[in-house]
């Protein structure tokens, strides 16, 4: 029988799961690097930090589990910046963000 551990283990990879899958079709479906960025940075940040959360549970409180603790923590703290450091590199090295109603790409330029 499933207890409440394995339940909760079972939500939040799951849960992780789909986060992380939302972000993998942002990649794919948005116009430009800044929308792509902002798509992976938060779902990916937020999946990852699901999936580890849920091997927390499973886990309990080791020194295994504690370290998974510590890993969300650094996740947490250094993906948004990261991310925010990749765009605003990107803008500054010139690439200019898409606007509503300019072409997708540049093939519809032309």
């Amino acid at each position: 029988m499933i207890d409440l551990r394995d339940a909760l283990t079972i939500l939040f990879v799951t849960a992780g799961v789909f986060f992380m899958l939302i972000g993998s079709i942002g990649v794919i479906r948005l116009p430009d690097f800044f929308t792509r960025s902002h798509a992976t940075s938060k779902s990916d940040t937020l999946g990852i930090m699901l999936i580890l959360s849920g091997f927390a549970f499973y886990e309990g409180l080791t020194t295994t589990g504690l370290k998974l603790i510590v890993i969300i923590i650094f996740i947490a703290l250094s993906n948004p910046v990261g991310s925010h450091a990749l765009a605003r590199a990107a803008y500054f090295y010139g690439i200019k963000p898409w606007f509503k109603g300019e072409p997708r790409t540049h093939e519809e330029v032309e």
